[in-house]
């Protein structure tokens, strides 16, 4: 029996090395609830501080929590919090601005330099069994909200949103979305849920797209993972481009590129329409190739994107009204201490994994 004191976390201790630690149960500040974690979903950020310890200038100094894709049921209230109570359930976005700069008051407050998000170095994450965070930065889930799993989704789902509300998807439009991957999926599910007429969805990996197809996709197209020597990346992403209008693949009028990789990044561009939106979701290369000439004559509108904002409510009411269904996303679930067991699911990559959540503390 754990004293109530305990705040059993997992830990990155450095690369390669996650433990379980107690640490001192969180007290809540004035304008804070304490939630006992229920439900984290492993994000590919957390696999990857773990791999190699960085992603860019965000490296691991010190030890710190994992976790960000978290819900749970608020334990305790600060005084000064007047909308959620004990035994709430709610989402938590892990991300906290200051509140106070020009993008926090212009509500792009996900472009906050000061911004505190979980599991980011050095700040500590949700894979524990107590968090502390501001209350209005918890969604208490209505009553017909399906389950504390797919609340844990709510977070890489706002990436979906986001993204849908930047492109400025309209009803009718028809959408390509390169990476099949969490991400991919549930950005394909907001746009179909905002009135998309078509999605395709492209990926090196048949099993995902399968999945894909059952799930979101009206076409799917297997993409060439590798380049053929003495060929440029960008004229391959050329060559492809024109092979799949050849096929029939019709350019869309909005592309979401999910991968990151550099020539999903070329083939995307090539494939928006004229006058069409390309947005970036995906995070690889820092410095990539891109065709600016045909991005210009053919007044392509070219937008990057960052985590989200103003998203949450959105998501949950999104899943609460039935337009999107998360549970078909979630293929593994492990016990709070079978956690690393969890990391190396993800890790692994194997054709069947799309979604990895580690329950809370018993």
């Amino acid at each position: 029996m754990l004293p109530e004191n305990s705040n059993i976390s997992w830990v990155l201790k450095g690369i390669g090395d996650i433990q379980n630690e107690n640490r001192p149960r969180p007290s809540p500040k004035s304008n804070e609830v304490e939630i006992a974690v229920k439900v984290t979903g492993i994000c590919g950020s957390d696999v990857h501080y773990w791999v190699h310890g960085h992603i860019g200038d965000f490296i691991v100094k010190e030890p710190i929590v994992l976790g960000h894709e978290s819900s749970g049921i608020v334990t305790n209230v600060g005084r000064d919090c007047k909308i959620l109570k004990v035994g709430d359930q709610v989402a938590i976005e892990p991300g906290i601005p200051c509140y106070i700069c020009h993008f926090c008051k212009n509500g792009q407050y996900n472009l906050c330099k000061d911004m505190k998000f979980a599991a980011t170095p050095p700040v500590n994450g949700t894979l524990c069994q107590y968090y502390c965070c501001p209350e209005d930065f918890c969604v208490k889930l209505p009553d017909n909200f399906p389950s504390l799993e797919e609340a844990a989704l709510i977070e890489p789902l706002s990436v979906g949103v986001h993204a849908c509300k930047l492109a400025d998807l309209k009803a009718g439009q028809t959408v390509m979305i390169f990476g099949a991957g969490p991400v991919g999926l549930l950005a394909g599910a907001v746009a179909k849920a905002s009135g998309a007429v078509k999605i395709t969805m492209l990926d090196v990996n048949q099993s995902r797209l399968d999945f894909a197809k059952n799930y979101v996709a009206n076409e799917i197209v297997l993409a060439e993972r590798d380049i053929p020597q003495g060929l440029s990346s960008i004229d391959f992403s050329k060559r492809f481009s024109q092979r799949l209008l050849e096929s029939g693949i019709e350019q869309a009028d909005i592309v979401l590129e999910c991968s990151g990789a550099e020539t999903c990044i070329q083939t995307g561009i090539y494939m928006t329409k004229s006058g069409g939106t390309f947005v970036q979701i995906g995070m690889g290369k820092e410095i990539v190739s891109v065709p600016i000439t045909d991005i210009g004559v053919r007044e392509i509108k070219l937008k990057g994107t960052f985590r989200y904002c103003n998203t949450y409510k959105q998501a949950v009411q999104l899943v609460s009204a039935g337009l999107i269904n998360l549970k078909p996303l979630i293929t593994h679930s492990f016990k709070f201490q079978d956690a690393v067991k969890a990391f190396e699911t993800v890790k692994e990559g194997k054709d069947n994994v799309i979604k990895v959540l580690i329950l809370g503390m018993e």
